[in-house]
C-alpha cells in the first residue's frame, strides 16, 4: 500500500487490479459500460447540475460533464482528500474544472451539498461500504429537487459470492482447502459475512430505503450471474490485487496465514488455474432509479 495515500485512492489506483495491465485494461471496459447505464438511468440534461457520490476517480462525474454540456455543472464528492484530489487535478487539465465543485463528504451525510439543490444523484458500489443505507437514501432525496432524479448501482453480495468449503475467488481449491479455509477466516475478521454492510443487504432493502425516503415513482433491477469461466489473468496481478479497499491482498493473506511451504504448496494449485481463467464467475448488481416526489 502506498504509505502517501488513503485505503480508498490506493484501491483504487493500484490494488483493484494489482498492477496487472491486461486486468485494468478489462476493468476500464466493463466500468465504461457501467457509467453509461447509470447516467442513461438518472437522465441528466444539458443545464443541469448533477451529484455523483463517492465519486471515486471521477468515472460517472466525467461522463455526466459530456451530458450535463458547458451550461450543466458536476459536482464530485467522496469522503477520499486524495481521490478529490485526482479529480481536480484531472479536470484541471482537460479544462473543465470550471463546470466542476468538489466536496468531501460521506453518503450519509452530505451536510456541505445544499437542500434541492441538485437535479440529479449518481452513485456506484457506494452504499456497501454504509452501515445506515436509509440515512443516505435520505440526503439524497435532501439535496435532490422536486423532480430529480437518482441512480444507484450496487453489488449484492448477500447472494452467497462463492461456494466456501472448496473455492478461493471462484476457483477450485479442493486439493488446498485447508489452506484456502484459512485465508477465507482472516477476510472474515475484516468484514463479518453476518454484520458488515458490504454484505446485510439486497435489492429489496435498496427498494425499501428509496421508498421510505420519499421518491416515488422506483424501479430495480437485478441481475445475477454465474458463468463457467474467469478471464485469464497474471498471477502477480492476482496476487497484489484486492477484492475492496478495506481487506488485503492475496499476498498480504498468503503471508499473514500461511508458512512458506504452505504458501507454495496453494500457489502451486492456483497459479495455472487463475492464469488458464479456469473457475467459475458470480456476481449480483441491483440498479436503482427512482423520482423524487414533485410538489
Amino acid at each position: 500500500m502506498d504509505e502517501g495515500r488513503d485505503c480508498w485512492a490506493d484501491w483504487l489506483l493500484e490494488r483493484r487490479h494489482g498492477g496487472d495491465p491486461g486486468t485494468l485494461e478489462r476493468v476500464g471496459s466493463h466500468l465504461a459500460e457501467i457509467r453509461d447505464r447509470v447516467l442513461d438511468r438518472a437522465d441528466p440534461a444539458p443545464g443541469d447540475t448533477v451529484l455523483d457520490v463517492g465519486c471515486g476517480d471521477g468515472l460517472i462525474a466525467f461522463g455526466a460533464l459530456d451530458r450535463v454540456g458547458p451550461a450543466g455543472i458536476v459536482v464530485f464528492s467522496d469522503i477520499s482528500a486524495d481521490l478529490l484530489g485526482v479529480c481536480r487535478a484531472r479536470a484541471t487539465e482537460i479544462g473543465v474544472v470550471d463546470r466542476c465543485e468538489f466536496v468531501r463528504a460521506a453518503a450519509d451525510d452530505l451536510s456541505p451539498v445544499g437542500d434541492a439543490s441538485v437535479d440529479v444523484v449518481t452513485t456506484r458500489s457506494v452504499l456497501i461500504y454504509v452501515a445506515d443505507k436509509l440515512t443516505s437514501f435520505r440526503e439524497f432525496a435532501r439535496v435532490l429537487m422536486p423532480g430529480g432524479r437518482l441512480s444507484v448501482y450496487e453489488p449484492i453480495n448477500a447472494y452467497p459470492p462463492w461456494r466456501e468449503d472448496d473455492t478461493y475467488g471462484g476457483y477450485d481449491v479442493t486439493p488446498v482447502a485447508d489452506l484456502a479455509a484459512r485465508l477465507r477466516a482472516l477476510y472474515a475478521k475484516y468484514q463479518p459475512a453476518d454484520s458488515d454492510p458490504m454484505c446485510d443487504f439486497d435489492e429489496r432493502d435498496l427498494l425499501r430505503s428509496a421508498e421510505r425516503a420519499g421518491f416515488g415513482e422506483i424501479h430495480v433491477e437485478l441481475r445475477a450471474d454465474l458463468e463457467p469461466r474467469l478471464p485469464p489473468r497474471g498471477w502477480d496481478g492476482f496476487l497484489n490485487s484486492a477484492p475492496n479497499p478495506l481487506v488485503p491482498t492475496t499476498a498480504e493473506a498468503i503471508a499473514a496465514t500461511l508458512t512458506h511451504d504452505e504458501a507454495e504448496r496453494f500457489g502451486s494449485h492456483l497459479r495455472p488455474l487463475v492464469e488458464n481463467g479456469t473457475g467459475t464467475h458470480r456476481l449480483a448488481i441491483a440498479h436503482l432509479w427512482a423520482v423524487k416526489h414533485g410538489v
